[in-house]
């Protein structure tokens, strides 16, 4: 299927592994220039260049998004590169697993910073061109937390919902201008945070990370954890011109596991 993306400038965050990266080459795939940052450089390089060998036009920008100032220079790379920002996609690494007195105000703070500053400040970044172009489309990875509050994540639980209230505050101011904002909330998904977070369960539970991963299979209609290309399908779809009137949704990519009627 064709969605209309070809030429559209995509900014992915934390795009050179896990969800952020199956995102890249989603959108990469339909045709979308590409910016992409994260933290580690060579990581990054690496997925630049597979995705420059596939074909697609990448422009990749080292930062760490947690820090304003690193999201303004990535901003301001993607459209010195490509005269504008089409579709963000915001994205960060999950905080640390573990109970509320396990975590200190500052690891409070830094949560903030990656999980929630970040989403704000991409946003302050490629909304003005957005309003003034009079199209847009903001994509936030949230978590099916925010539905459902997951055991032993209480800075994901926290910082996450405080997304979801931002972008669906932000859908409305913005409808008028053509820029939808939506966020989708990746389930139980093959990855390298998902794997950590088996592991860390494991520990506490005295199991192995194999019997863990079993558990959440169990509590899954489809039993079985998602595929990262299956959580970009998702991103891909509300980004074209006939996901328009599509605003303020949160959207589960989950296997049915949310059990919330709404």
């Amino acid at each position: 299927m064709d969605l209309g993306l070809r030429d559209k400038v995509a900014l992915v965050a934390a795009s050179s592994r896990g969800l952020g990266r199956a995102v890249a080459e989603e959108l990469a795939r339909e045709g979308a220039r590409l910016v992409l940052c994260a933290r580690g450089e060579a990581a990054l390089q690496e997925t630049a260049d597979a995705l420059r060998a596939a074909g697609a036009t990448v422009e990749a920008v080292p930062a760490d998004v947690s820090r304003p100032a690193d999201v303004a220079r990535v901003v301001e790379a993607g459209v010195r590169a490509f005269g504008c920002i089409d579709i963000l996609v915001t994205n960060g690494g999950g905080p640390p697993a573990g109970p509320f007195e396990s975590h200190s105000a500052e690891a409070w703070h830094e949560a903030v910073r990656q999980n929630l500053d970040s989403v704000v400040e991409l946003t302050r970044g490629v909304l003005p061109g957005m309003k003034e172009r009079r199209w847009g489309r903001i994509i936030n990875v949230t978590s099916i937390a925010v539905k459902q509050p997951v055991d032993n994540l209480i800075l994901s639980n926290s910082v996450r919902a405080a997304v979801t209230g931002f972008a669906r505050t932000l859908a409305n101011e913005v409808a008028p201008f053509g820029v939808t904002v939506n966020n989708v909330m990746p389930g139980y998904t093959r990855t390298q945070r998902v794997d950590e977070l088996a592991a860390r369960n494991a520990v506490l539970r005295g199991t192995s990370s194999e019997a863990q991963v079993a558990v959440w299979d169990e509590h899954i209609p489809m039993k079985r954890l998602g595929q990262p290309a299956e959580f970009a399908a998702m991103v891909a779809f509300v980004a074209p011109e006939r996901a328009s009137y599509t605003t303020g949704a949160s959207i589960p990519v989950d296997g049915g596991w949310i059990r919330t009627l709404l």
